[in-house]
């Protein structure tokens, strides 16, 4: 009864396996424990930045996650190099899916923060 309820929990295999397989250059083979291995990480990572980004909107005293809280997450957990695509990414959500001033201050400390950090 476990297994399928962490079945039910991960992406779909050919999604997982079009993600690595996108990750990594032509020729290079994945074996069928590593596909699983990444569908186990996605939900793994999934579920820890969501509880990331909960404990932000818990603080800010809001029940709804955004896409800023799971951006603010990202940069907490030390994945602040994924934040400025992912941003540009958001910028194409449909009006009303995220705050676009706490979004764009989310993005200009972010970036400021990568380039104090490279200099």
């Amino acid at each position: 009864h476990e297994n399928t309820m962490t079945e039910e929990l991960e992406l779909p295999r050919s999604v997982v396996t079009r993600i690595v397989k996108e990750a990594l250059p032509d020729g290079v083979n994945v074996a069928k424990d590593a596909r699983a291995a990444f569908g186990v990480a996605t939900r793994v990572f999934v579920s820890y930045i969501t509880a990331t980004a909960n404990e932000i909107a818990t603080e800010n005293k809001r029940k709804t996650l955004s896409a800023a809280d799971v951006l603010k997450a990202m940069d907490d957990i030390d994945f602040k190099q994924f934040v400025p695509q992912m941003a540009r990414t958001l910028e194409g959500c449909p009006a009303g899916c995220f705050s676009l001033s706490s979004l764009s201050a989310l993005l200009f400390l972010c970036e400021r923060n990568t380039t104090t950090t490279t200099t």
